[in-house]
């Protein structure tokens, strides 16, 4: 077998849950051609961000097959060409966040990482990557038709995502809104004492009372869509009904009982309430409306994959209803 055969099970076995790995045999061969051997982590970034902002220009069509998810790459793109970012700043994150899964796997045949193994190139991971002789003998050869067959390969792949997707077109306008509006995760471990009181101590999820060394900070709506850390999306809950819950779409009654715990918020006098209010609204009504949206902006990205909330748990007896700081401030809202 030659190297062109080598490359091809790469590219046409490999077992792809997004595009990356044809994006990054581009940025392999147009390195290659440039005569580039040992090349710092700076440049692949650099190179292998073009490929996506070059690709996504031409439709924005899906990168990834599950529904509820944007890649890495097309959220640092998004956020670069609508001037988010700076060119500098995408291929810093591009640097950080872009190679996890597909520098290591991408000289792989199907499952199997022994056939290929260290032939097209080796990596100091973020630091360089130094292309091999069989890299430069194919971007010495056919290069053309290798280009072609990655294009097609990528393709084939989008349209696959598609087609998981369904209204594709719907997903990735809100997508790309929020992405625009959104920003890196934050640390968000200091806002835990602030939740626990807000939310009566019971776990958001279950309702029942939280114990020390199992409170987790959740999103509310995915943060896979909303791309932001902002308080009236999260909340406290359990490992086990974070886990459970992953990145679903919550029924409809836990919206109303988001809305709720905002309002006890409201009813404080903590400087956050000010946030809510330029965020959701200045009125109850107002703001229950924009949560609300939110949230239909989020089953237009997920789909109705709903989850109703862990085993036995019944709104009608959630104790998070019951507390005082609750009955105070949502005298209208009912579970």
């Amino acid at each position: 077998m030659d190297h062109h055969d080598f490359w091809r099970g790469i590219i046409l076995y490999g077992i792809n849950a997004a595009t990356y790995k044809m994006a990054l045999g581009k940025s392999l061969l147009a390195l290659a051609v440039r005569g580039n051997t040992s090349v710092p982590w700076e440049d692949l970034s650099r190179e292998f961000l073009q490929q996506y902002v070059d690709r996504l220009a031409q439709g924005g069509r899906p990168q990834m097959g599950i529904p509820s998810r944007k890649t890495t790459m097309e959220r640092i793109v998004a956020r670069y060409t609508g001037g988010a970012i700076s060119l500098d700043e995408a291929v810093q994150e591009v640097a950080r966040e872009g190679f996890t899964d597909v520098i290591p796997r991408f000289q792989t045949i199907g499952t199997d990482k022994e056939i290929v193994a260290g032939r097209f190139y080796e990596f100091d991971f973020g630091k360089n990557l130094t292309l091999k002789d069989a890299t430069f003998a194919l971007a010495e050869g056919n290069q053309g038709e290798l280009l072609d067959e990655l294009e097609s390969r990528w393709s084939l792949l989008e349209g696959a995502f598609i087609i998981n997707q369904g209204n594709s077109q719907l997903a990735n306008n809100v997508r790309e809104t929020y992405l625009l509006q959104g920003y890196a995760r934050t640390n968000l471990t200091q806002n835990t004492p602030f939740l626990q009181a807000y939310q009566g101590n019971v776990c958001f999820y279950c309702s029942e009372q939280m114990e020390d060394g199992d409170v987790h900070i959740d999103h509310v709506l995915p943060r896979q869509v909303i791309c932001h850390d902002e308080i009236w999306n999260l909340v406290l809950s359990h490992s086990t009904c974070n886990m459970l819950k992953s990145d679903r779409l919550v029924a409809a009654h836990y919206v109303v009982k988001l809305i709720a715990r905002n309002e006890n918020i409201m009813g404080s006098n903590h400087p956050w309430k000010h946030k809510i209010s330029a965020q959701l609204g200045t009125r109850p009504h107002d703001r229950a409306a924009a949560l609300r949206r939110h949230y239909e902006n989020t089953k237009a990205v997920i789909g109705p994959r709903y989850w109703g909330g862990s085993q036995g748990y019944v709104p009608a007896t959630d104790l998070f209803y019951r507390r005082l700081i609750t009955r105070l401030n949502n005298k209208g809202i009912t579970p």
